[in-house]
């Protein structure tokens, strides 16, 4: 019994101290609040898609820093070259997967990154502009 608990009081103190591991969340924010944010220049919008899906269409005014890119270690001021560390990061991607996993990677470097749950095609239909091809 009293192993137990001492083993039980351990997992509890583990838990409680141990860094959280969990993933990024989808952000919370709407549609317009994320549009208003672009608009006043408050924040930027972030392609995490590869450069071939960037180059069969993308959202006006989106920046481009593949997933892979990330992943593979880009360098912090690779990244601050791309995008400004004072702004907000709305990252987004083809269904809203892989935006999750690069708001993980660009955390680490200190962004303020909210990841968006609608992928690119549904942005299109949420009114961002495309790119002019």
């Amino acid at each position: 019994m009293r192993t137990s608990i001492l083993f039980g009081a351990i997992l509890v103190c583990v838990a409680v101290l141990m860094p959280s591991a969990r993933a990024a969340d989808h952000t919370k924010d709407t549609i317009d609040a994320v549009k208003k944010a672009l608009a006043d220049d408050m924040a930027v919008l972030l392609d995490v898609r590869e450069r071939s899906e960037w180059d069969d269409g993308h959202l006006k005014d989106a920046k481009l820093l593949p997933l892979s890119v990330l992943k593979a270690g880009a360098k912090a001021e690779d990244v601050a070259r791309i995008i400004a560390k004072d702004k907000i990061v709305y990252c987004h991607c083809g269904s809203g997967v892989r935006c999750l996993k690069a708001a993980d990677e660009l955390k680490k470097l200190g962004y303020d990154v909210r990841p968006l749950k609608p992928g690119y095609a549904d942005l299109l239909k949420a009114g961002f502009a495309p790119a002019a091809k």
